[in-house]
């Protein structure tokens, strides 16, 4: 998934979150040094410009901002900390209010995905808690500018729909089979070493060199999943903490988008009724069970054949359900009118018109069939099969699918579907803990959330002992990191970053009242 808000929302494709704890044996403590890592807690940084070179939007915004660059450097391999090391990428934007200072808090937007731009985007969603706070961004290892992986991918993304028959399945299986060899062959050194695990160390290890024994964290989507298992990993080293969208920690697998078909489909339902009250406008059907007549009947073209989009061959029915959940994770009425004008473009092309792609239906289109940010793809991938096994016989998610096409016509072919995990070829090194720890933490979670539904939220709330509960009633994904502006999850959330108490209860916003 794309990092929520920001630059990268329209390209969200998948994120979930839980909480995989692993021991901290071979991970030295960082107040006493006192093993071979104390050298990556205990270095000096060297800060510097932020922009790398004429093309680089995100350095010139962070240079813009004020803030400053650095690069942290840490073990590939805990367990080896005297071989290949690594280069960790950070930004940091100093507290604007330095009397009144807080402490330092890390920022993750999830994904898995870059977050060294987040600084500037998040001082100014904290209102006046931004200001008191020194705030970090960390490209995760192998994303970004962080160690960065590329696979050489045909496309940027490794999600897929299995389509509606077993011929699209096949295909998807070939594609996931590809991506995974074109990633044993590119980085076999690095590949290994890449999971969340690794990754909460390498933030231990920023929080050392900064010179900070407690830091807090604002993390959203999978950041939470990062925060969480930071958490458990390092007990005692958390100050303030936001977990802005989450999925049950029992469920964090490479099937991870599987459980999300119903809200899928309810928020598509939602939608065709919007739709149907603006037929004079859009022409996609009168009433709301019509527009998903149309709609199903998009996928079912796409399935006898690519939809004639131009420039962009291969729009066919492992494609289509991608784009429909990419773009369906809004219900105000302007992310409701770029839906809808996908829909419309995508309708006009099944009826075998070659369509010239615009707006959010070009971009999608664009980060699904083009290896233009095979890195991006790389990354998430080389982390979610990092972190946990997938089945490996395709048959598993031939009859998963079959079953969940029969309940979720549209969505059931996307959660159940095989990936590139299947065919990774290293298993994760590390086991899956129990999900239980005692964390304070505040989180939020929207009751029509599409992409980390909001039963999962409701687990992981239920898991960290004295953690409370923000509830939007929306759908929305990430209510607060994303901007979506509701005054009470946002009021509720910046007086927590600036008191640092947590509501007394858990809260429900947007109820009206």
């Amino acid at each position: 998934m794309k990092n929520i808000g920001r630059r990268h929302l329209r390209r969200c494709v998948a994120v979930a979150v839980a909480v995989l704890a692993a021991g901290t044996a071979g991970v030295a403590d960082a107040d006493t040094g006192e093993d071979e890592l104390g050298r990556f807690y205990q270095q000096r940084l060297h800060w510097k410009n932020c922009t790398l070179g004429p093309d680089d939007e995100v350095g010139r915004q962070l240079d813009a901002a004020g803030a400053r660059c650095a690069d942290v450097t840490v073990p590939l391999d805990y367990a080896r900390p005297e071989g290949r090391t690594i280069k960790i990428a950070i930004s940091r934007l100093r507290a604007s209010d330095p009397r009144h200072r807080i402490g330092t808090m890390i920022l993750n937007g999830g994904g898995p995905g870059p977050a060294i731009d987040m600084p500037p985007y998040m001082r100014d969603l904290m209102k006046e808690a931004g200001p008191r706070f020194d705030l970090v961004g960390m490209d995760p290892r192998s994303i970004g500018r962080s160690a960065p992986v590329d696979c050489g991918w045909p496309a940027s993304t490794w999600i897929r729909s299995s389509g509606l028959d077993r011929r699209s399945f096949d295909r998807g299986v070939a594609f996931a089979r590809d991506l995974a060899r074109r990633c044993a062959r590119a980085h076999p050194d690095t590949l290994p070493h890449i999971s969340t695990r690794n990754i909460a160390r390498d933030m231990d290890v920023v929080r050392g060199a900064l010179g900070e024994r407690k830091v807090s964290y604002n993390g959203g989507s999978y950041g939470t999943y990062l925060g969480a298992v930071y958490a458990a990993m390092f007990p005692g080293r958390l100050d303030r903490v936001l977990l802005d969208s989450a999925v049950d920690p029992e469920r964090w697998s490479p099937r991870l988008i599987h459980g999300t078909e119903p809200a899928n489909e309810a928020a598509l339902r939602d939608w065709a009724g919007w739709a149907a009250r603006r037929d004079d406008t859009y022409h996609l059907g009168a009433t709301q069970d019509e527009v998903l007549g149309t709609v199903r009947r998009i996928i079912e073209s796409a399935a006898e054949r690519p939809l004639p989009i131009v420039g962009l061959p291969g729009v066919d029915d492992t494609i289509v359900p991608v784009t429909l959940f990419d773009l369906i994770d809004r219900d105000r009425d302007e992310g409701r009118a770029e839906f809808t004008d996908a829909v419309v473009q995508l309708k006009k092309a099944a009826g075998g018109t070659p369509v010239e792609a615009t707006g959010a239906l070009k971009d999608d289109l664009v980060f699904q069939l083009r290896g233009d940010e095979s890195r991006y793809g790389s990354a998430q991938s080389a982390i979610i099969c990092g972190d946990a096994a997938a089945p490996r016989d395709p048959q598993v998610y031939w009859r998963d699918v079959r079953k969940d096409l029969k309940r979720h016509p549209v969505f059931g072919g996307l959660g159940a579907n095989t990936n590139p995990c299947a065919f990774w070829a290293w298993a994760p090194r590390e086991p899956l803990t129990e999900a239980a720890v005692e964390l304070p933490a505040l989180l939020v979670g929207a009751t029509g959330d599409t992409r980390t539904i909001y039963r999962d939220t409701v687990s992981l709330h239920e898991a960290l002992n004295g953690s409370r509960l923000i509830t939007l009633k929306a759908n929305v994904h990430a209510p607060y990191q994303s901007g979506y502006g509701d005054r009470c999850v946002d009021d509720k959330v910046n007086d927590y970053l600036l008191t640092g108490r947590l509501p007394g209860r858990d809260v429900v916003c947007g109820t009206g009242d």
